[in-house]
């Protein structure tokens, strides 16, 4: 998640361009308000607060989202990359992961920007790079804050018995990926105990 940067009153003094007792006055007037205080009583000021004091608006960004699912797709995820470059996203977020794990690092990072307030269009090469199941949550959630999704492709429609095979595949490739991998550490971890000492003391 991303944090808000606390400032210091003579930091907020210098952003504001005027002296600290004046910061002082007018926090005491209301005109701005502080954050918190330190244990030292020391005032910490909100930058955000600050820049509403000035009217200064934050510049809202052109996010790219990429997603490829497996290793061996690593070129095509640097395609996709280049595209969003090349279609003039300020950012550029990856993920190399399934497409029904929702807590995949770049997919929370994009969700934390979005609810940052400091999107204003993301940008797909197709839709289903989001998320294979619930991504329309995620439309939602941009409707709400204001955010437009653009993709570069629209998919290739298939029928809905196709698309729930494939669905089924997914979901059960997914399920026998995370169950081989439990019991790989399961076996690794009995391996590594070391055997009891079966020796009588002498």
């Amino acid at each position: 998640m991303l944090k808000e940067k606390l400032l210091s009153i003579s930091e907020a003094a210098e952003m504001l361009g005027v002296s600290v007792p004046t910061v002082r006055r007018w926090q005491k007037a209301g005109k701005i308000q502080e954050k918190h205080r330190t244990l030292g009583n020391h005032r910490r000021f909100s930058s955000h607060e600050i820049k509403k004091t000035l009217g200064i608006e934050p510049v809202k960004k052109i996010i790219g989202y990429a997603r490829v699912s497996t290793h061996d797709q690593k070129k095509d995820l640097e395609t996709q990359k280049q595209r969003l470059v090349n279609h003039g996203c300020d950012d550029v977020i990856s993920d190399l992961g399934s497409g029904i794990n929702c807590r995949k690092r770049g997919l929370l990072k994009l969700l934390a920007l979005i609810l940052s307030g400091n999107v204003r269009e993301i940008v797909l090469t197709t839709k289903d790079r989001l998320l294979r199941f619930g991504h329309e949550l995620i439309y939602k959630l941009c409707e709400w804050h204001s955010v437009e999704v653009v993709t570069l492709d629209e998919l290739e429609e298939v029928p809905f018995e196709t698309e729930l095979v494939n669905d089924v595949i997914c979901l059960m490739t997914v399920f026998n990926a995370r169950l081989y991998g439990k019991r790989s550490h399961k076996n690794k971890n009995k391996n590594n105990q070391k055997p009891l000492d079966t020796h009588p003391v002498v």
